[in-house]
């Protein structure tokens, strides 16, 4: 069995990655094109950081998966908020799955229409900051797990 503490170790390092990348996103280069109505900025880091935030949302998903059965919470439970740690499993997958739906639509709907036409920004801009914060908020409710839950 892998050990708990290495799959820690290893969902906070792409933790940093993802949140880390989206704050950056969010802080540094979002105002700026906003600001200047031109998305290319936007469009480039992205296409940057997909190949090093992508890895590391999967790994994120897979150790918090990996370590929500060593705590005994396996998918028969999840949703069920039965017990403090389930309650956070429950509520990250949630917001994965919230984060997922807007990665799509984003990237199948709002980018390919960004590209030509710098009026999306707004659209997108939304995508940004809601992805950030659902990183943070998610960051924030795995820091439970810690306390016994919620």
């Amino acid at each position: 069995m892998m050990s708990h503490h290495f799959l820690l170790i290893i969902h906070l390092i792409c933790a940093a990655v993802w949140i880390g990348g989206h704050l950056y996103l969010s802080v540094s280069l979002l105002p700026k094109a906003l600001k200047r109505k031109e998305p290319q900025h936007l469009l480039q880091f992205a296409h940057g950081y997909e190949p090093l935030g992508m890895p590391a949302l999967l790994l994120l998903v897979v150790t918090g998966i990996w370590m929500s059965l060593q705590f005994g919470i396996g998918w028969q439970q999840w949703f069920s908020f039965s017990s403090p740690v389930e309650r956070v499993v429950s509520l990250k997958l949630t917001l994965l799955f919230a984060t997922l739906l807007l990665a799509l639509n984003a990237q199948f709907r709002v980018v390919p229409a960004l590209k030509n036409n710098a009026a999306r920004l707004p659209e997108m801009a939304f995508h940004i900051i809601a992805v950030t914060l659902i990183g943070i908020t998610m960051l924030v409710l795995g820091s439970f797990i810690r306390y016994g839950g919620l």
